[in-house]
């Protein structure tokens, strides 16, 4: 009788709609951004709650943020499923953020032809950070690295050459420096090499007969990852500034307004998670400041110009340099300013020239406009002015068929003198 209690309560342990047992398979072939770190970390929670075997990350990295990397990292640590971090395939290579990733999983792996290292810090962009804080970073980095070799029990020397003085070793050599732990032609090969270890804490690797789970990207994952693009950045930064001010220069608009709020706050999001110079803000919110106010003074176009230099500056100086999360592209930046400085101008041109234009309509509208007279003013009379037929009056007397000008309204009663007078 218990040991049917027991087999039911272990059957009910295992979540509905997974195969307990499962190898689970994570493709990452991108610089580590936040996009990245989401969709590494929901993986490792899907494998833990799904009482995967493994997970394998098949990893192949430029580098990237550190932050997303410091998130991968503690997700590992906490991971209740062994996780295995497989540089591959041939030609891949985990660089800079990756060495970290590798150095933390519980089996680190490479294929031939692959490459770890080159792990020293640089700037937002991919340039060098001042003397000073180059070796704040370079010194947290490198405690950050020899934690992860030490915990994982690998070469915590060489993990410190990869981010002092950016050392880099093919398969061969990380395997014999101990950097890794095993050396794969593929996953199949990888499985079977791995099958049967002991993982601490985790216990023993039972693959050989294990199925397996590839976990793909979801929706929310492959947007952050968009988004997270400087260009795209970007290009969102310059459609909801467009959009928001559009609605402040003709209110009642609405969809314009809309699309420029949900815009800036994906741009915000993005820029969040970028390396950011802030002049570079401060600049582009200075241009439209510019353009705003070239609607409000006659400035002869010199608003307008300074709008256009300081929108270039603040775009050339918003990020730093190319690095592994990407820079801003010239084909981007130089066709937007122009298509973005072009819409401002146009826009605050028309704003300008409305505020300036006569009045169409009421009584302002009205006077100085010449009609006909329909019916002898004498003093009253009928006229046709402005496509429609008015009551009116003159000081002295003005046959039919005549052309008058209005000369002023008087309730609804137009005020007239002959137009060759």
């Amino acid at each position: 009788m218990l040991l049917a209690v027991a087999a039911v309560v272990l059957c009910m342990a295992v979540p509905a709609g997974a195969d307990a047992g499962d190898i689970y398979i994570q493709r990452v072939a991108d610089a580590i951004g936040p996009g990245i770190a989401d969709f590494v970390v929901k993986g490792i929670a899907q494998a833990d709650e799904e009482g995967a075997a493994c997970l394998i990350i098949e990893l192949d990295t430029p580098g990237g943020l550190v932050e997303s990397m410091r998130k991968i990292v503690m997700a590992m640590y906490a991971a209740q499923t062994p996780v295995v971090v497989f540089v591959s395939p041939s030609g891949a290579r985990a660089a800079s953020a990756g060495v970290m990733i590798t150095m933390a999983a519980d089996i680190a792996a490479m294929a031939p032809g692959t490459n770890i290292g080159a792990a020293h810090p640089v700037g937002g962009g991919g340039k060098e950070i001042n003397e000073t804080m180059a070796e704040k970073v370079t010194n947290d980095l490198v405690a950050f690295v020899k934690g992860i070799a030490q915990k994982r029990g690998r070469n915590a020397e060489w993990a410190e050459k990869a981010v002092r003085e950016s050392v880099s070793a093919t398969d061969k050599e990380a395997m014999e420096q101990k950097v890794i732990d095993v050396v794969a032609e593929d996953v199949d090969d990888l499985i079977r090499q791995i099958d049967g270890r002991e993982i601490e804490g985790k216990g023993t690797l039972d693959l050989a007969d294990a199925d397996r789970k590839e976990i793909q990207e979801t929706f929310r994952t492959k947007i952050l990852k968009t988004i997270s693009n400087p260009n795209i950045a970007y290009i969102l930064l310059m459609l909801g500034l467009a959009g928001i001010y559009f609605e402040l220069s003709h209110p009642g608009a609405i969809f314009p307004g809309v699309i420029g709020g949900i815009a800036i706050v994906l741009a915000f999001f993005s820029l969040q998670t970028l390396p950011v110079n802030y002049a570079g803000i401060l600049l582009i919110v200075l241009a439209i400041v510019f353009f705003i106010m070239e609607m409000k003074i006659t400035s002869f176009g010199l608003l307008s110009v300074a709008g256009v230099v300081s929108l270039f500056l603040g775009s050339l100086m918003l990020f730093e340099g190319n690095g592994p999360t990407g820079g801003l592209s010239w084909q981007v930046l130089i066709p937007t300013v122009l298509v973005i400085s072009a819409f401002f101008v146009i826009v605050a041109g028309l704003a300008f020239k409305a505020q300036t234009a006569k009045p169409r309509t009421g009584s302002r509208g009205l006077t100085g406009e010449v009609g006909v007279v329909k019916q002898k003013l004498d003093p009253h009379g009928k006229v046709f002015v402005h496509g429609e037929l008015w009551f009116a009056k003159a000081a002295e007397p003005i046959e039919k068929g005549e052309q008058v000008r209005v000369t002023g309204v008087d309730k609804l009663v137009l005020e007239v003198e002959p137009e060759n007078g």
